[in-house]
């Protein structure tokens, strides 16, 4: 098992982020923040979907003045979302649990300082978002928009924080493609104790966001590298959290729900294994302990499977067996197969519960 990086531990509205915490997924809410009651319906949907963390935009005063009232019935910590105007933030810091600022874009450094210390009067976190696309002027010029140019970003606002006493931050280095994404959280982990939040920026739609999302976010969860995660995604606001506890859960991370395993379609399938797959996959997806179930479409790789997996199919020719822990509960004809199995996974994962 490959080792996690130790990093400062911070408080954000309750939710621990670094040291020994679970690494905890974050999403973004998409309607106008001024829209409360809006905004609250899709932090509620967030919060039923299994997130941690929302982080709201704050692009103007009508948004900022919005955040008490969201705050107020937010069932989940709030992270204010601030760009170009620092005086949002410094509203924002009155109620919310954390602040997210962008050094490329928030202006002069007397400007931080303001937020910096209206975050520590609260014991705010702030994270330092640096994103490629905008980094400040001197870094851009020298390094342009580079795995390099971000680090340094980071390395010199990171200073000007501590500089102000300040160190209750988290940091993010975000491209919108992979390699710069990687490289750039890679350079960084060893010179700075920091939490780092994790994730590609402008990733595009589901299938595309899933694709960059999953080789970065993975290749860097392996490397121990990584507090706290949003999968950037357009489209809608529960896949964003569904993929990215999915990376967690693949990852090796987080030890919970069910993991199926099914084989590739092929001329050996001696059953309808798609709509087998989808209908398990929908009836168990309310499972929470770890499960490792297995549906297997013909004989060549089943048997092995199922000595591995919790309960099992092995599809036959118009029949087919069940299997807990490698041994036959049942052979009965195909049409019957799913719903005994899915009644032997319930029956595991009662098992296992208590």
């Amino acid at each position: 098992m490959f080792k996690r990086f130790k990093t400062k531990q911070i408080n954000l509205g309750g939710v621990l982020i670094g040291g020994d915490a679970p690494i905890s997924v974050q999403s973004m809410t998409f309607a106008r923040t001024r829209d409360a009651k809006s905004t609250l319906e899709q932090i509620k949907r967030l919060y039923f979907a299994g997130c941690d963390i929302v982080r709201v935009a704050v692009p103007d005063y009508e948004d900022a003045r919005a955040l008490e009232e969201i705050k107020k019935d937010s069932p989940l910590p709030i992270v204010a979302d601030i760009h170009f105007n620092y005086r949002l933030a410094l509203i924002a810091a009155q109620v919310v649990d954390g602040i997210r600022i962008n050094p490329g874009n928030i202006g002069a450094k007397s400007r931080v300082k303001e937020v910096v210390k209206a975050c520590q009067e609260r014991n705010l976190p702030i994270r330092i978002g640096v994103n490629s696309g905008s980094l400040e002027k001197e870094f851009d010029q020298r390094y342009g928009p580079t795995a390099k140019g971000m680090v340094e970003s980071a390395l010199y606002n990171i200073k000007f924080l501590e500089d102000l006493g300040f160190t209750d931050i988290k940091v993010s280095l975000k491209a919108s493609d992979v390699p710069r994404t990687v490289e750039a959280y890679r350079m960084l982990r060893p010179l700075v104790p920091y939490p780092f939040h994790l994730g590609v920026t402008e990733a595009g739609t589901q299938f595309h966001s899933t694709i960059k999302s999953s080789i970065a976010l993975g290749a860097l969860l392996l490397d121990g590298i990584g507090d706290t995660l949003r999968v950037s995604m357009t489209g809608e606001l529960e896949e964003e959290v569904r993929v990215g506890k999915a990376i967690l859960k693949d990852s090796g991370l987080v030890k919970s729900g069910v993991n199926i395993i099914s084989c590739p379609t092929c001329g050996r399938l001696e059953a309808n294994l798609v709509k087998a797959v989808e209908e398990v996959e929908e009836r168990t997806k309310h499972i929470k302990v770890p499960l490792d179930i297995s549906v297997m479409g013909c004989v060549v790789n089943a048997i092995g499977e199922a000595k591995h997996a919790d309960v099992a199919i092995a599809f036959g020719k118009g029949q087919g067996l069940v299997m807990r822990k490698g041994e036959v509960v049942a052979k009965l004809k195909e049409e019957d197969l799913v719903e005994r199995f899915l009644a032997e996974v319930e029956k595991a994962a009662k098992e296992m519960k208590n």
